[in-house]
């Protein structure tokens, strides 16, 4: 059975979302020995850009922008792509990762010796201890459990087929399904279309199997930085604002894509 990992990879005016792929490609290689494929809307990859394969798509004709905490301003968001990772991806078990997720142990080849269909997080979890963070794992009025899309692990079979076809029919029909689950953002997000999708295909039982690991992650108020290749520094302020910080040594997702792009610009 083949194995390797998927990257989406759109550039916005503010971020260059294709280094970080292949910045995340280089990491997957010494971690997870995986081979990549990026999708990306840029015909003329750099010759430094080391992926396996490439799948270059054009993006849709409307896409929405998101207000980025860390650059104080709006971009364009495209990504509207993921869901179609099960018709893109070039082997029978795959590995989804955002380029934001910063790979810096073995711990997510794990996920292939599970024998479920299809596998995502059910919590994420902020590293700097911050309990507001636990709103995201709930969504909408009626506080639907959050799927994260950020990793999502799958084989070829009918269940997960129909999960990323449910994804689609969602995304396709975002406006209703926004009103039908009461979430008052208007923007799409892939986690929301992950997380009903999957509410859907296991008949609204909740009872979906997921990652059996929470999803370490950075926010953008937390200051990251690189020590060694795979040591990272936090710098956050504590509950009652002292200043704290810690030394990661472990996978995380870099929700912050500025301090991020300068890792990714000037690497250890």
């Amino acid at each position: 059975m083949t194995q390797g990992v998927l990257l989406f990879a759109f550039n916005n005016e503010q971020i260059d979302y294709l280094a970080m792929a292949a910045w995340s490609a280089r990491n997957i290689r010494r971690h997870l020995n995986l081979p990549t494929c990026v999708v990306t809307n840029v015909v003329d990859i750099p010759g430094t850009y080391q992926f396996d394969q490439v799948a270059t798509v054009d993006l849709p004709p409307t896409e929405q922008t998101k207000y980025f905490k860390d650059y104080k301003s709006v971009a364009a968001w495209h990504n509207k792509n993921r869901s179609n990772a099960y018709e893109l991806s070039p082997w029978d078990h795959t590995l989804v990762l955002d380029v934001d997720f910063v790979v810096a142990s073995d711990q997510l080849k794990q996920l292939f010796n599970i024998d479920q269909d299809f596998l995502a997080h059910r919590w994420a979890y902020d590293i700097a201890g911050h309990q507001a963070f636990q709103d995201n794992n709930w969504f909408g009025t009626y506080r639907m459990p959050m799927s994260w899309a950020t990793i999502m692990c799958f084989r070829r079979s009918k269940k997960a087929e129909l999960i990323f076809n449910t994804m689609q029919m969602i995304r396709d029909n975002w406006t209703h399904y926004r009103q039908l689950y009461q979430v008052s953002e208007h923007t799409f997000r892939n986690d929301y279309a992950l997380s009903i999708a999957m509410n859907v295909v296991d008949g609204h039982t909740l009872s979906t199997p997921s990652i059996p690991w929470q999803l370490a992650s950075v926010t953008p108020e937390t200051k990251l930085t690189q020590v060694d290749p795979d040591t990272y520094k936090i710098e956050y302020e504590s509950s009652d604002s002292k200043p704290k910080w810690l030394l990661l040594k472990q996978d995380f997702h870099a929700m912050g894509k500025r301090a991020l792009g300068e890792i990714v610009a000037n690497p250890c």
